[in-house]
């Protein structure tokens, strides 16, 4: 027998029902991929309200450039540091431009028609495509070598309990948002609830090796020969259980006092950083996604000394200085967190594989708006870190207003998939960014 195989294939050579596959499907040991397959993984990291753009892009174009206040504790990974300046989001339509943001922000494709209200522009509903993240899980769970028990994982901060287009991001296909898990506590029970799995799927393995044997003395000695082999299946199944990949690595220690509050941001973020980094040394996914807020977000981050909340402060103009230093602030605050994501995969040795985590990550920070004053689409926050996807990195490079679709399309292409178009086919005419 394969060492490596689908997880339903195997529960059906288990011959075991219906009733104990929802259990297989989410046991780590039947997801375990080939070691040989080198690993590539995406990080998309969501944070809301534009950005200052005199603080965040370089000025200069190429491999010589220097970062801004924003976006200088990327310092250290200049060299693996990738920012796209001029990369628009096109996607017209229903909704606001807060709406169409982070609705279109991975879907690449018009919101449909709905009754959600916002700002002065018509009324939309969720987005009408799939989000290029769950196009690349999709792409990766069909193939043996690439499959993972979850295949992509939302974490979240502080995104509000409501769901509204200003709150999705991430869509399993039209009109199919998925919400992030933005509960600590409710993510470590996804990731690690299956030792509970486990045991149950233990009861039922020693029911069907007792219900085998009660037959044994009712069936011909040519059935007979054929239980032998059925159970020899049923015990292979409970050794390879009990040598769960899971086991082997460490199940982080969550504080249980933390509540989820405007005022606890950073130690959740810390908390749902370090779960991400537990769930990828575990290849529980190859592809997440991290959502601070939400459009629109109204977060007040008090522990930088700042009153106001963040969407507020995004309104006023640019003569207000003091408003712009707290957004530039904000900001550095959002750019910090992702710098501490790339140290931790930097640190970590590759499982089963060679170099560090994040030279098998790509980190992708974005935004909804280019400048949050404005509400512009134009000259979204594209930023990469690492070298996950094979990009050409060490660069600052400046395009002349293309698709964001275009971008999307170099993701999926990193990835081998190498899709022709992605969302609104009318932006993907050029074909994917050249980005290796």
């Amino acid at each position: 027998m394969s060492r490596f195989f689908s997880r339903r294939h195997f529960a059906q050579q288990l011959g075991l029902g219906a009733a104990s596959l929802p259990f297989l499907l989410n046991l780590q040991s039947l997801v375990q991929a080939s070691p040989t397959a080198p690993r590539q993984r995406l990080v998309i990291v969501f944070s809301p309200n534009g950005v200052i753009p005199p603080q965040f892009w370089p000025d200069e174009e190429g491999n010589e450039f220097s970062l801004k206040r924003i976006m200088a504790p990327l310092e250290p990974f200049k060299n693996r540091l990738l920012t796209l300046h001029g990369v628009s989001d096109k996607i017209r339509g229903d909704g606001d431009n807060h709406m169409r943001g982070i609705g279109c922000l991975l879907t690449g494709i018009e919101l449909y028609p709905g009754n959600i209200q916002g700002g002065s522009d018509t009324p939309a509903g969720w987005a009408s495509g799939i989000s290029i993240d769950q196009e690349i899980s999709n792409y990766l769970q069909t193939k043996s070598e690439t499959q993972t028990r979850f295949g992509s994982l939302e974490f979240g901060v502080g995104v509000p309990s409501r769901a509204d287009t200003w709150t999705r991001m991430v869509y399993s296909g039209p009109n199919r948002p998925v919400a992030p898990i933005d509960d600590p506590y409710a993510m470590f029970n996804k990731l690690y609830g299956q030792r509970a799995d486990q045991a149950s799927v233990r009861s039922i393995l020693d029911e069907v090796q007792e219900d085998l044997e009660k037959v044994r003395s009712k069936v011909s000695n040519e059935d007979r020969r054929l239980l032998d082999e059925h159970q020899a299946l049923v015990r292979a199944f409970e050794q390879r259980m009990s040598h769960d990949i899971s086991d082997s690595h460490a199940v982080p220690a969550l504080d249980p006092k933390i509540e989820d509050s405007n005022d606890n941001i950073p130690k959740l973020t810390r908390m749902q950083m370090d779960m991400m980094l537990h769930a990828m040394q575990a290849d529980f996914a190859r592809v997440f996604s991290f959502q601070f807020t939400n459009s629109v977000g109204q977060a007040k981050m008090r522990w930088l000394g700042i009153e106001e909340d963040h969407h507020g402060l995004s309104h006023e103009p640019d003569s207000n200085e003091e408003a712009v230093e707290k957004l530039i602030k904000i900001n550095v605050w959002y750019c910090e967190q992702i710098a501490y994501l790339a140290q931790k995969l930097a640190e970590t040795p590759e499982p089963g594989g060679e170099g560090s985590m994040l030279d098998h990550t790509t980190i992708l920070w974005t935004n909804e708006l280019g400048k949050g004053n404005s509400h512009t689409l134009e000259n979204i926050p594209f930023v990469l870190i690492g070298n996950g996807l094979g990009f050409q990195m060490g660069r600052s490079l400046k395009y002349k207003s293309v698709p964001h679709n275009r971008l999307l399309l170099s993701l999926a292409h990193g990835f081998g998939h190498t899709l022709s178009s992605f969302g609104n086919a009318n932006y993907c005419q050029d074909g994917p960014l050249v980005l290796s």
